[in-house]
């Protein structure tokens, strides 16, 4: 509007009447670009003024400190996006709605990281971290679910202009912090899990030897998860493919770790079973 004015003002205005009277080669292309910059005007006046009635939508999603009743908001927010691509006669296209859904996973996003804070993930309980893991995913894929009923609304709803957009152009950078967290998930469930050993104690014949056996391998796993929690980066940053290796160098340590576990139970069923076996013959012979 700002600018429109200007050009539309008596100065430009003089300026642009020499330029015709002298017949410069520059009228055609100033004038066209004065033509221009009405129209735009136009559009970025009607965008802005469907575009206001998301921003106390949004507003609540950048400053909502409860992160697991942002789910409430999805479906007024993808309502309103759907209205506004009904009757908005510029802000209807393929184009501006990726980029609108691009912009409110970044949002989405941000507030999974206050969630979960990658600073604090591996100094709170891992159960507890396994619960704000699960959260962060059931709320994520609720923001994609009511995505694809609202998508399938658009379809049915405004045949003429249906939302033909390809998922992977809409979610990239979700879905590739969705896989990050299922990886953390499993590695901090695997926490929980080993965390059991500590306390275990085989009995039988072989008892002590089985559970010195149980206790190194509690021993190992510690190393093995300090090495993973001392990496230099943000383990929920998405753009450090660092984490890749490392998270696949853990998972092929805790293959061998459950290996020998197995091992070692293993051979406690069978010190229990020839146990049993030589109890057996005992009785028999008394």
């Amino acid at each position: 509007n700002a600018i429109n004015e200007q050009l539309m003002g008596s100065k430009i205005r003089k300026v642009v009447k020499v330029l015709e009277v002298s017949k410069s080669t520059y009228y055609p292309a100033f004038n066209r670009l004065c033509r221009d910059v009405a129209l735009a005007r136009v559009e970025a006046n009607d965008n802005c003024r469907y575009l206001k009635t998301l921003r106390k939508l949004f507003d609540k999603l950048n400053l909502n400190d409860d992160f697991p009743l942002l789910v409430e908001l999805f479906k007024p927010i993808m309502h309103t996006i759907l209205m506004v691509w009904k009757h908005s006669r510029y802000y209807n296209t393929a184009a501006r709605l990726v980029v609108l859904m691009r912009e409110i996973c970044n949002d989405l996003i941000t507030q999974a990281r206050s969630f979960v804070s990658p600073e604090q993930l591996f100094e709170i309980e891992a159960q507890e971290a396994v619960e704000r893991l699960m959260i962060t995913l059931k709320v994520c894929g609720t923001f994609k679910s009511v995505y694809f009923d609202y998508k399938s609304r658009a379809n049915n709803e405004v045949p003429q202009n249906p939302w033909r957009i390809q998922n992977t152009a809409l979610f990239p950078r979700l879905d590739a912090f969705l896989e990050r967290c299922h990886d953390l998930l499993d590695l901090c469930k695997t926490v929980v899990q080993f965390q059991r050993l500590e306390r275990i104690e085989i009995g039988g014949n072989k008892g002590r030897t089985l559970s010195a056996s149980v206790g190194q391998i509690y021993t190992d796993f510690n190393n093995v998860l300090e090495k993973f929690i001392k990496v230099p980066y943000d383990v929920l940053d998405v753009e450090v493919k660092q984490f890749d290796d490392d998270f696949y160098e853990f998972r092929c340590s805790i293959k061998e770790l459950e290996r020998r576990l197995g091992s070692v139970l293993n051979q406690g069923f069978d010190d229990r079973s020839e146990e049993r076996r030589v109890g057996k013959e005992c009785r028999s012979r008394w």
